[in-house]
């Protein structure tokens, strides 16, 4: 049985007068005025980070056959990659990832409208990642990195060898290695001259904003409500939940 973090705190929570609350609320409208006013400097510098150009040529196989990464941009200068663990012989998507995949499908409309092409990349071959994607009910673009280098080259996929060493780098440093593929997304961008860049990257708990029903669960009173010694032990693929 998972681990409750949060029933003390309702069976004995404060209850005051609603003058008393508006007093509290307004306190903490002070405090999340100035985080959100710190996010969006955050951002700011988040976009003013320096580039690298991408020199390499990378190939995917998506729906409409081989692409290239300039392909997959679909007329958009910009491009988002949601590096979803699905490795060559897994028979379904990680379920974690699919907990992020759940909030893309009605979104792409919208970033489309602000010059973004959004798509998942995995290692696994494109016949189960179109397998897997029918089961779930997505439809938002999905390729296959399978035989290209781009995986390891973004630091989300790993050798036997480094999994047997116990250490890859992900996240921008040395960590523990215990699966051969990792969660994160990446950020490109194409200029008029068909020149290609890679503007940003983010993993592990840096993908954490980007679920909306995390977002969601932070504003009632229960939180999160999870193991602390294993976070998303409760997450599972949204056809295997009970009702």
């Amino acid at each position: 049985m998972s681990k409750k973090t949060s029933s003390p705190t309702l069976e004995h929570h404060p209850v005051v007068t609603r003058k008393k609350w508006l007093e509290a609320r307004l306190h903490l409208l002070a405090q999340e005025k100035a985080f959100t006013q710190a996010r969006e400097r955050l951002a700011a510098r988040r976009r003013a980070l320096p580039w690298v150009k991408i020199d390499q040529e990378y190939w995917f196989e998506g729906p409409q056959g081989r692409e290239s990464l300039a392909d997959l941009f679909a007329g958009k200068s910009q491009l988002v990659v949601y590096h979803f663990m699905f490795g060559p012989r897994d028979q379904a998507g990680c379920a974690h990832c699919s907990f992020w995949a759940d909030n893309f499908n009605p979104i792409i409309a919208h970033l489309g409208q602000r010059d973004v092409t959004m798509l998942a990349i995995s290692r696994a071959p494109r016949k189960k990642l179109v397998r897997f994607q029918t089961r779930m009910g997505w439809d938002f673009p999905w390729v296959s990195s399978h035989g290209s280098d781009f995986n390891y080259d973004f630091n989300v996929s790993f050798t036997a060898a480094a999994v047997r060493s116990g250490k890859q780098f992900y996240n921008y440093r040395m960590a523990p290695a215990y699966c051969a593929d990792r969660e994160g997304v990446s950020i490109f961008y194409k200029n008029a001259h068909g020149e290609i860049f890679h503007t940003y990257s983010c993993f592990a708990r840096g993908i954490d904003m980007l679920n909306t029903a995390y977002q969601y669960l932070d504003l009632v009173p229960k939180g999160r409500d999870e193991n602390p010694d294993n976070t998303q032990s409760w997450v599972d693929y949204h056809d295997r939940y009970k009702k």
